[in-house]
């Protein structure tokens, strides 16, 4: 069953369902009032009458008296002690109850009894004293047939109202079914044109409410907005990735044409495309193996945590980095010691230490102290430095601030990217400060 129908039924069941106990309720209430009604009315007159009983003269005949007292659709009956008949009064077409079995119980009964002689009956017994002293039950019965069409007709009445009542009962099931449904189905309808098109697109929002119908519509479309900005980014990626790979690929295919062409022929030729086909492949690993950096997820970056002398690690980076660049970058350190991943955080020094020395023709600051109680190591170059309009992207994938100058060093725009992630790892913060034609210093807030 589709969930209209299943809210089309829930809520028009529920009402109908309560529709029906308020009307049968609103009966049983009205009929036993009605009824009881009658019955004090009967029990009161046969209090009167077995009053007027005690006062009799002799002089008055007993059937006189009870004629007086007889219910105009009912009869009276005195009975002994062993509920034999003793003498009864009809009113007029009565001589059924004159008939009747009625309860044999002693003492005082009021009640209402069903079914006697086809008719519903308010019954009343009072003891009293007869003319001879003894101890007799006076029985009053009267017919409540007039009660019974009354209440038949109001059941007709209330049937009527509740066959009308479910009317509107209907359509507002039906009406709060669509509106349930109104932006469930938008969704879906979207999601199909999203399948279909492949294309992202949004739910249109009307008004702004308060439900939550509007917010699983206005989270969809926020979802949308993060898929398609995702997306766009993969397939940026993809594009620069397939461009980076592209040239190195391209130059060795180039010198491997070459050396096949004259490499038996001329040495120099061959020792040219060995360097250059090297060159290459050392810069097409690198790049491989930040690319597979950057694909992990944040639980595949596992952090192996000791005790590290941050001032020694500094002093090895620097050192490595003299070695492979033959630069001097000038090492100002305090003695620090702090449980990190030693690996990943030389890493991300490698990284900036690379930066600022590819940028820079000068020398390189590599600095570790304290500010706020937290180590700090900041890597300080005075080269070209970055514009400030173009800091905040620095760290994007793939980004690069001078797209030439970045192809005569080789760069990919993914380091300062990778930079990035092994600093979240470290639970650290990068803070980059940068002026044109003056240099650039990123600091690592441990």
């Amino acid at each position: 069953m589709k969930l209209r129908n299943k809210i089309f039924v829930a809520t028009t069941g529920l009402f109908i369902v309560l529709l029906i106990a308020f009307s049968v309720a609103i009966y049983v209430l009205f009929a036993e009032e009605a009824y009881d009604r009658e019955l004090n009315r009967l029990d009161q007159e046969a209090q009167a009458m077995t009053s007027n009983v005690h006062d009799l003269n002799s002089s008055v005949q007993t059937e006189d008296l009870l004629r007086a007292y007889v219910p105009s659709n009912g009869a009276i009956r005195v009975v002994n002690q062993s509920f034999e008949m003793m003498t009864s009064v009809t009113a007029n077409r009565q001589v059924g109850l004159y008939r009747a079995s009625l309860p044999e119980k002693e003492g005082r009964v009021v009640t209402r009894l069903n079914d006697v002689d086809g008719s519903t009956v308010s019954f009343v017994q009072q003891p009293i004293i007869w003319n001879e002293g003894d101890v007799v039950y006076v029985q009053m019965v009267e017919r409540l047939d007039a009660l019974d069409e009354t209440l038949a007709n109001l059941q007709l009445v209330i049937l009527l109202v509740a066959l009308i009542a479910i009317v509107p009962v209907v359509i507002s099931g039906k009406l709060v079914a669509d509106l349930v449904l109104e932006p469930i189905q938008s969704l879906i309808q979207t999601m199909n044109r999203i399948k279909e098109n492949e294309t992202f697109q949004e739910i249109s929002l009307p008004k702004r409410s308060k439900d939550e119908l509007f917010t699983m519509s206005q989270t969809f479309n926020d979802m949308i907005r993060l898929l398609k900005a995702n997306f766009e980014k993969q397939e940026q990626f993809v594009s620069n990735a397939s461009h980076e790979l592209r040239t190195p690929i391209t130059v060795i295919e180039s010198y491997a044409n070459l050396v096949k062409r004259r490499g038996y022929e001329r040495i120099e030729v061959v020792e040219e495309a060995i360097e250059a086909i090297h060159s290459e492949a050392r810069r097409m690993r690198d790049l491989t193996e930040q690319l597979l950096l950057l694909a992990k997820r944040d639980q595949d970056w596992q952090l192996n945590t000791s005790k590290v002398h941050l001032d020694a690690l500094v002093q090895d980076v620097a050192n490595h980095m003299h070695q492979a660049y033959e630069r001097t970058v000038f090492v100002d350190a305090l003695p620090t010691t702090r449980y990190t991943d030693e690996g990943k955080l030389k890493q991300l020094l490698y990284i900036l230490l690379d930066n600022a020395l590819k940028y820079s023709d000068s020398s390189v600051e590599l600095t570790l102290d304290y500010v706020d109680e937290k180590p700090v190591i900041t890597v300080r170059d005075y080269g070209v430095g970055i514009p400030s309009v173009q800091q905040e992207q620095i760290f994007e994938r793939f980004y690069r601030v001078d797209e030439s100058r970045q192809r005569a060093t080789g760069g990919s725009g993914l380091g300062l990217a990778l930079a990035k992630e092994l600093a979240d790892v470290l639970d650290a913060s990068l803070d980059l400060t940068s002026t044109p034609g003056e240099g650039t210093t990123v600091k690592v807030i441990l």
